[in-house]
């Protein structure tokens, strides 16, 4: 099985998320409960960002053990939020046992392909001089990058793509060109939360299923990705 669940919102720094409603009470240990109820030790588990709170590698290492405690293979990616993750080398040699962080690149585990880029919101003018428009510029090199070693692995491997801003819009088509040219069967995404949600894409679009799995979306259980 692949599962997915975003936007963690881990509290390094003790920021409680009930903040942000009571709904978020106690979030952490109600996805917990439900991941040690349904994932086995070689599902896989797809993380697409916003992990923790902390602002540097080494307050980030309690979460990061929380996650890694959990079961299953789980597959990193850094969100906006994430100002914790630092040179994706330094990362990688935090990471427990079983957790694995994407950037640039990517992984073929049981016969499936796993790639992905943070996103950025994408900009009405995407060509324009904008920071918005340039780092945006920057994000889609970065997932092509990844698509592109994935497809190096694998031309004909299923390939799950990993983002966390929303690839695409219901006016703009954003990313979405890029997953299907390398062939993307599905992509999960986080990022949106409260009335935000309300406009996430979900479900097949020119050939491709969107699934959007910020964690309050999805009332703090794992989405099943694929079977």
């Amino acid at each position: 099985m692949v599962w997915a669940i975003s936007d963690l919102h881990l509290p390094a720094r003790q920021k409680p998320m009930d903040i942000f409603g009571p709904h978020w009470a106690n979030h952490f240990e109600r996805i917990s409960a439900d991941w040690i109820g349904r994932v086995q030790p070689q599902d896989v588990v797809l993380l697409p960002g916003d992990l923790s709170w902390a602002m540097h590698l080494e307050e980030a290492q309690e979460d990061l053990a929380r996650i890694g405690a959990l079961p299953g293979i789980k597959l990193l990616l850094r969100g906006n939020h994430d100002f914790w993750w630092s040179s994706i080398g330094r990362v990688r040699r935090m990471l427990p046992e079983g957790c694995f962080a994407l950037q640039n690149d990517s992984l073929l585990l049981d016969g499936v392909l796993f790639a992905g880029s943070r996103g950025w919101t994408i900009p009405a003018e995407p060509d324009g001089d904008s920071d918005d428009a340039r780092i945006y510029r920057r994000e889609r090199q970065r997932l092509e990058m990844s698509l592109r070693n994935a497809r190096e692995r694998s031309a004909d491997a299923p390939l799950i793509a990993m983002m966390h801003y929303p690839p695409r819009t219901e006016s703009a088509e954003g990313f979405s060109d890029l997953l299907r040219q390398y062939g993307v069967q599905d992509v999960v995404y986080g990022h949106l939360h409260g009335a935000g949600l309300a406009g996430a894409i979900c479900g097949e679009v020119d050939g491709v299923n969107y699934h959007q799995v910020s964690c309050d979306g999805l009332d703090f259980r794992l989405a099943p990705i694929m079977k």
